[in-house]
């Protein structure tokens, strides 16, 4: 055998990992083609055309004057204070009461986890449908019940934001239950048994154990879902329709009034208006992920 022959030999188990790496590599891009593709057709393109519609003053003098939209500003924050704190307090107080460990709690978080599990349209237009003020299941109850007539619950703007916020609760909340129950059930149970030794009653048990070991994932879950529902449509549009005279729109909704309106200009500016809400929302939410 030659020099050059063991020469080569001997380069060969150095350029095979060279040539392993590589192919990994190409592997690698490959597969990740597709949600590059997905990522630029359905995220960065439409954020990117809404900033270019939107991108003109006028458009934003021209949202200023209209009146709707600093009530829909107001009805987004009402939404959000109202609705989160709300859904999130009920939540971690029923995820102590479905903690507890007995056969009938189980079956019945079966049942409850029912209004998250199925979709929204068919379910919160069956709410509208129940709210008709001349068929409506719930005025016929009344009448029944009073023999006279129900109110029109959706043709007054206080309430028929009110029932959507009450839509919109009953529709999440045993998603965000669930999350908080997962937190208690990985509280360790030598917590309490401590605290029962020293005479602690169920809310010093829940001030002093309960709550430092849930803070944390509570204020997460509370951004979060500040959030999202930042972004809910579904709880006001299929239930109100923005209406009456669109005194219920929140800024989720209200670009498909501009819309409507032919002012395709608006509606991107509408979104574009949402992003400071948003995005210090999703900033705090960063920070808190990256300790």
């Amino acid at each position: 055998m030659t020099a050059a022959t063991l020469s080569g030999a001997a380069s060969l188990p150095d350029a095979s990992p060279d040539r392993r790496m590589q192919a990994w590599r190409n592997w690698g891009l490959l597969l990740l083609a597709p949600y590059v593709v997905i990522f630029g057709l359905f995220v960065a393109y439409p954020v990117g055309y809404a900033l270019w519609v939107a991108h003109h003053p006028q458009s934003y003098i021209d949202l200023a004057e209209d009146p709707i939209f600093f009530r829909s500003l107001w009805n987004t924050v009402i939404f959000i204070v109202i609705g989160v704190n709300l859904k999130m307090v009920v939540a971690l107080y029923l995820s102590g009461f479905f903690a507890v460990a007995r056969p009938w709690i189980r079956w019945l978080s079966v049942l409850f986890i029912l209004p998250w599990a199925v979709p929204s349209i068919p379910t919160i237009l069956s709410f509208r449908f129940m709210l008709n003020p001349e068929w409506g299941v719930i005025n016929q109850l009344i009448f029944k019940l009073t023999y006279e007539d129900g109110p029109n619950w959706l043709n007054d703007p206080t309430i028929a934001l009110s029932i959507s916020i009450l839509v919109h609760i009953w529709k999440s909340l045993p998603f965000w239950t669930l999350i908080l129950l997962a937190g208690r059930l990985a509280i360790p149970s030598d917590l309490y048994e401590a605290a029962s030794v020293d005479g602690a009653n169920n809310w010093q048990k829940f001030r002093f154990v309960t709550w430092p070991s849930m803070a944390t994932l509570y204020l997460t879950c509370l951004l979060l879902s500040m959030i999202w529902t930042l972004g809910d449509f579904n709880s006001v549009y299929l239930l109100t329709g923005g209406g009456p005279a669109d005194l219920t729109h929140v800024l989720a909704t209200l670009g498909i009034r501009f819309i409507r309106l032919d002012r395709v200009d608006l509606a991107m500016a509408t979104i574009v208006c949402a992003l400071p809400l948003v995005l210090p929302l999703v900033y705090v939410m960063m920070k808190r992920f990256s300790k």
